[in-house]
Parts: C-alpha cells; sequence; structure tokens
C-alpha cells in the first residue's frame, strides 16, 4: 500500500490498519532524516499549511509546526485571542478567509467534537484533526503506538493500561482505536467517576484498582486530569487521587516485572506521576515527544501526495 485511504486525517476510526502501517514506515524514513545533521527536506516546499488552533496547545502545536519546517512548507499560525473568532466570525467563514489564500492543508485544534468533521464536508483543502473536544487526537495516538511498537518491535498481543481520566480524554479515545486495530490488549483505569459509561462498548475492561492494572499490563499510558473540562468533582481532591491512582517508584517496586511508563503531556508531577517515575528508565515520555514530530511530518506529506 503507497496510499491512505483516506484525504484527511479526522479520527483513527477512520483509518484502516494498513493506513497506520503505512504512516509508520514513512515515519522511519523521516525519523532518520531528522536524527541527521541536515534535519530539512524540500518534500512539501510547494505546500501552504495553516495551523488553526482554537484552544490552548504547546506540545502538539510546536510539534507540527517543527514537522512543516522540516518539510519545507510555508506555514500560516492562527490563534483566535488575535482573530476576528472574538468579533463573531463562523468557523466555516474563518477557514474560508484563509482558503482565500492559497492554502492547503489545515491542522486545527477546536473545543467541539465533531469540529474537523464539519469542516472537511464543507472545504477542499486536506483536513488534520489535532484534536477535538472530548472526541478524538489522532496524531497523538500513532505517536503513543509508534513510540510502542520501536520499543517493543511489536504491538500485538501487548498489553496496555490507560490510567486516569478517560471520561474527557480524546488521548484514550483515539488511543483505544488504534491499539485495538493493531492487535493490542487494552484496558482503562482510573475512578469509575472517570471512566465513560459506554467503555464496554469499546470491549475494554475497567479495572479499578492501579496495582492490578500494573501488575497485567506491559505499557501504562498514563493521562493528566483535565480540570478544565470537569464542571463538577470527580473525585474529593487531588491529593486523594493522588494517594489512590498515582504512580511512584514504591508503587512500580512491588511489582514483579518492568513496566514501561508512557504520557501524553503535559504531566501534573505529583498528582499522576511522581517526579522519580516521569524521568526514570521506565519512562519513554522524551520519546514520544520526537516520534512526535516524526508521524506528523509523515502524515503531512502523505496528505499532501493527494491533493490534486
Amino acid at each position: 500500500m503507497k496510499d491512505l485511504s483516506v484525504n484527511n486525517l479526522l479520527g483513527i476510526k477512520y483509518l484502516k490498519k494498513n493506513d497506520i502501517e503505512l504512516i509508520f514506515k514513512t515515519a522511519e524514513n523521516f525519523k532518520n532524516i531528522i536524527n541527521q545533521p541536515i534535519k530539512k527536506v524540500p518534500s512539501l516546499r510547494d505546500i501552504t499549511i495553516a495551523n488553526l488552533f482554537f484552544e490552548n496547545s504547546t506540545r502538539t502545536k510546536l510539534s507540527f509546526e517543527l514537522a512543516q519546517k522540516r518539510l519545507s512548507a510555508d506555514v500560516i499560525n492562527f490563534s483566535t485571542s488575535f482573530s476576528s473568532v472574538k468579533k463573531g466570525e463562523t468557523l466555516l467563514d474563518t477557514v474560508n478567509n484563509i482558503l482565500a489564500m492559497k492554502v492547503d492543508i489545515i491542522v486545527m485544534r477546536h473545543p467541539n467534537p465533531g469540529a474537523s468533521i464539519f469542516l472537511s464536508r464543507n472545504i477542499d483543502a486536506k483536513i488534520i484533526n489535532a484534536g477535538d473536544g472530548t472526541h478524538e487526537h489522532p496524531t497523538q495516538a500513532l505517536l503513543d503506538a509508534f513510540s510502542i511498537k520501536e520499543k517493543y518491535g511489536q504491538i500485538k498481543d501487548k498489553k496496555i493500561v490507560i490510567v486516569g481520566d478517560i471520561l474527557h480524554s480524546r488521548v484514550a479515545l483515539s488511543n483505544i482505536y488504534c491499539l485495538k486495530m493493531l492487535g493490542a490488549k487494552v484496558k482503562v483505569c482510573g475512578p469509575s467517576s472517570l471512566i465513560p459509561k459506554h467503555i464496554d462498548d469499546l470491549d475494554v475492561e475497567h479495572i479499578s484498582n492501579i496495582e492490578d492494572a500494573l501488575q497485567w499490563c506491559d505499557v501504562a499510558n498514563v493521562l493528566r486530569i483535565q480540570l478544565e473540562r470537569q464542571d463538577v468533582n470527580y473525585f474529593p481532591s487531588l491529593r486523594e487521587y493522588s494517594m489512590v491512582y498515582g504512580i511512584n517508584n514504591e508503587l512500580l517496586s512491588r511489582l514483579n516485572k518492568k513496566i514501561t511508563i508512557m504520557h501524553p503531556g503535559p504531566i501534573n508531577r505529583g498528582v499522576e506521576l511522581s517526579s522519580d517515575v516521569a524521568d526514570s528508565n521506565h519512562s519513554i515520555i522524551l520519546d514520544q515527544v520526537e516520534n512526535g514530530v516524526a508521524i506528523r511530518m509523515a502524515v503531512l506529506y502523505l496528505l499532501a501526495g493527494k491533493i490534486k
């Protein structure tokens, strides 16, 4: 397979296994390039990309922008705090005005689930979903799965537990879709109040005890508590959450094996992970960051190839 089956990256659930494998193979090539002295290639020299971030972002935005510059694309960065959105302009009007400047690809983060899908049905540019509300975050799931494959050589039959705020996490949903498609065994762990009611529909088991979850898994992908998305209290306090679900060296030392720790960032140190775990040799968090650039280069390159 030399071409993606999709014209946009809207979510993992729209991809096929072959698409993910193609993205991984392309990312491996780009990772080799960005670890050389000359890190830039002219692959997207004639392509213009607009980054539309309607929500705050540091890692994802920087990762996409670096990927675009490594590919020699022309880049436009759009921030809602300085835009006509503040004056009441609609999403479609904003994007159409940007497209009038001859933009080829739009990378968008938006607080509303389905915003990228809506956009893809109304404009001709290629769309990459950089996170839509609590729905999906496909490039994060791809880089997470790529990092697991890099660590273990394969994903099939690996045991992955996703720990933390599953209810509000777009990362969790995309990871579940991606990992299960690639043959991994996936479970979730966290307070019942932070587990979606439909989790059984995804064929994913909830483990309530963190030590049981870590004894079962090969990899723990730990999510932060998303207080900015919580309009009610889902647990008594961060201190209590940390005492019951926080991962520290003492907990890891009780396991009868060594596991891998992942985190999509930003880390609430001392809440979901202690610093000694985040910075330990259990952690591949910085590998995730590096792989994020390679994965996003691969996605941009493959979608640019579908521009007519």
